[in-house]
């Protein structure tokens, strides 16, 4: 028996944990208590990590879809076979003909951050996607105009706040999106033993509302107005002090000028006095934080929710201050290896919706598919992802993925996307790799390091993902012309993840290295989050512009917000510690105890609408309607339903023996494409107006 310690790299928590493995088998998985940033946290999706390595339905061989089924493939021959298809398509039809679609697993895999991009730059598209514009990307975009770079992230110093006003954010489930908080429980109850406040603001008593010290709720879609609403009483009350670098000050005194508490009340549901009394409270303290996440990112408005957010700290002197916000300084630097980022460079064929960091909506994904004509996308890469369930109007995708001239996916199931595919490369399980987390380091609330080799080996037929993005990277070099790119490309992926690390840790700020952080595989505790500004800042004046214009001329399109229509109610997502998007709903470990898929609706909404608790209902939006039990719920703001995200899994095809006997409808069948920030491109998928009556849907 040994005990080999690890880190859990499916959520954004990065915890520590300690594996038991005896005869070649885990036979436990623990919290590690050494490791100084999850302090032995563990959540119930660390313990499935057992669960992915045994995986019968996990695929460890390449598979090739024929008229007989499914049969296996060599890894050379599969190689051979997506090349020869996707250059011939870019030949016969443009490069622009691949599509691209990445995964949110992605970023938390080191061989797909050292390796992926190199290959996907090797197919020349633009029809770049990712998870990322139905996520975090108004986060990303707020770091790029205001700091210079896309993850320059500004994050809670939540282990030495004194009042942190949250909104659209559940780290109760989520230990912390864009924003690594292991074990934000044990964080909660350090914060109030000092005297500290947490207020959230959210549609739904979420777990981490139930527990604040004050929550309200809000309409969904209307959180700008209520930011605005802050910014403008923290400066009519004469307390905002921006710092010296900071510029644009009296623009958005001006911007906010029309928005009063009394203005956004109305809008929002919260009472006038409440805002004045929030932005007096967070002036005033000593060391506060705002932070807001999904629910205020995917909604319409969410470019300017993230810029109010950065705004509001910015103007009450909490950015770069201990126990506001601030930017961690991770061993690795990752902004030296990743793109500051662009808006806008080219647009997207049929909608002419703006790229952010060369990927284009995902919500125009279906109908890049889909529309006829010159661009038109005609093979697609999928790697690590479900768009199918994950992105607005999954039926529309679905049918477009169908009708693709070849599709190759880099997945170990064969999921609802992936049923489609021609080709499926799977990737060895996290067990199997080792790790160290480049990108969460530099969200985290502590700067730590940790380099993790892998718990089990590797069997000689599996490959790394890694390796299956070198290997296609190379055999798509192997068909362009000499030249110095092609030897410097092929250099690069010719590295592997541990020396692209060690010299990424030689070179940063610690000095440190791998054989170093073997020696201590806990981690090593680098201290607390340090100011930094304004010499770090991605910008050449080191100043930091309020006044950006891409956003204040958004502001007026707040103005059309309104009352929805009498029988409409406003659908919001929602998540749950044991779920991890789409994908861990084939551990039994993960879905076992009471059903979590139902529409839950404030007992009010149901009594107006003659309907029953556990009743089955019809949920009608634009895109279409589903059939959901509901639950009766007084943690629901009454105007308000609300369907987890991520399940659906009954489309014939997949392979997937424990998600398939999982009920719920996927709540992506009944999002709209059309619904987005108009500023970032994001899909609102928060705020979807729906219609909710009595009895099945008829099948379609």
């Amino acid at each position: 028996m040994t005990v080999r310690r690890t880190s859990c790299n499916l959520c954004e928590a990065i915890c520590g944990v300690l594996v038991t493995v005896e005869d070649g088998k885990v036979t436990d998985i623990r919290g590690d208590e050494s490791d100084p940033l999850s302090r032995g946290h563990i959540c119930p999706k660390a313990v499935a990590l057992r669960d992915l390595q045994e995986d019968p339905d996990r695929l460890t061989t390449p598979v090739r879809r024929t008229p007989d089924g499914w049969q296996e493939i060599g890894w050379e021959a599969a190689y051979e076979l997506v090349v020869d298809k996707l250059t011939g398509i870019q030949r016969e039809h443009g490069r622009n003909a691949v599509g691209v679609y990445l995964g949110n697993p992605n970023v938390h895999s080191l061989g797909a951050l050292t390796h992926l991009p190199t290959m996907v730059r090797q197919l020349r598209t633009r029809n770049r996607f990712s998870a990322t514009s139905i996520d975090q990307l108004p986060h990303m975009l707020a770091s790029y105009l205001l700091y210079g770079h896309q993850l320059m992230v500004a994050v809670p110093d939540i282990d030495r706040t004194s009042y942190l006003l949250m909104l659209g954010a559940n780290p109760l489930a989520s230990n912390g999106s864009m924003m690594t908080a292991p074990g934000f429980g044990k964080r909660l109850k350090e914060l109030r033993n000092r005297g500290g406040k947490l207020v959230v603001i959210d549609p739904r008593r979420t777990e981490t509302a139930a527990v604040s010290d004050e929550h309200h709720f809000v309409r969904p879609g209307t959180d700008a107005a209520f930011l605005l609403a802050l910014i403008h009483e923290v400066i009519t009350q004469g307390s905002a002090r921006p710092a010296e670098y900071v510029d644009g000050f009296e623009a958005v005194e001006a911007a906010v000028e029309a928005w009063t508490p009394e203005r956004a009340a109305g809008i929002t549901g919260i009472p006038a006095d409440v805002i004045r009394r929030i932005a007096r409270e967070f002036a005033a303290a000593d060391r506060a934080a705002c932070y807001g996440r999904v629910g205020v990112s995917t909604q319409q408005f969410g470019a300017i929710c993230q810029w109010a957010i950065q705004v509001l700290n910015i103007i009450t002197g909490n950015l770069d201050r201990a126990g506001g916000t601030m930017f961690p300084r991770p061993a690795v630097n990752t902004l030296l290896g990743l793109g500051r980022g662009h808006i806008g460079v080219w647009k997207s064929r049929v909608r002419g919706l703006p790229e952010f960091g060369g990927e284009l909506p995902v919500s125009t994904m279906a109908e890049e598919i889909l529309t006829p004509g010159e661009g038109q996308i005609r093979a697609m890469v999928t790697v690590a992802g479900n768009p199918v369930l994950s992105t607005p109007d999954g039926r529309r995708l679905d049918e477009a993925l169908g009708s693709l001239d070849f599709m190759v996916a880099v997945d170990p199931y064969i999921n609802e996307t992936t049923r489609h595919a021609d080709v499926i490369l799977p990737p060895a399980p996290p067990l199997e790799r080792d790790h160290y987390d480049i990108i969460f380091h530099q969200l985290a609330v502590r700067n730590t390091a940790r380099w993790n080799d892998a718990v089990l080996p590797k069997p000689a037929e599996a490959r790394h993902d890694w390796e299956i993005f070198r290997d296609l990277g190379l055999a798509l070099v192997r068909r362009t012309p000499w030249n110095r790119r092609r030897v410097e490309t092929t250099a690069r992926l010719r590295l592997s993840p541990r020396w692209i690390v060690d010299a990424g840790l030689r070179i940063g700020p610690y000095r440190l290295s791998v054989g170093k952080l073997r020696r201590s595989p806990g981690g090593v505790d680098l201290g607390p989050l340090q100011p930094a500004l304004p010499e770090a800042l991605h910008k050449k004046s080191k100043r930091i512009d309020l006044a950006q214009r891409m956003i204040l001329d958004d502001l007026p399109r707040l103005d059309a917000l309104t009352s929805v229509a009498a029988d409409e109610l406003l659908l919001i997502g929602r998540r749950h510690l044991r779920n991890n998007n789409s994908w861990m709903h084939n551990s039994a470990r993960l879905v076992k105890g009471k059903p979590r898929h139902q529409l839950l609706m404030h007992p009010h909404d149901l009594a107006d609408r003659d309907l029953a608790d556990g009743q089955v209902v019809t949920v009608t939006s634009a895109a279409g309607s589903i059939s959901v039990e509901v639950a009766s719920s007084n943690d629901i703001m009454p105007g308000v339903v609300s369907l987890p995200h991520g399940f659906g899994h009954n489309r014939p095809g997949t392979r997937l023996t424990v998600a398939n006997q999982l009920a719920g409808p996927s709540a992506n069948d009944i999002t709209d494409r059309s619904r987005i920030d108009h500023t970032s491109g994001t899909a609102a998928v928060n705020g979807v107006p729906v219609t909710v009556t009595a009895g099945q849907n008829s099948p379609e």
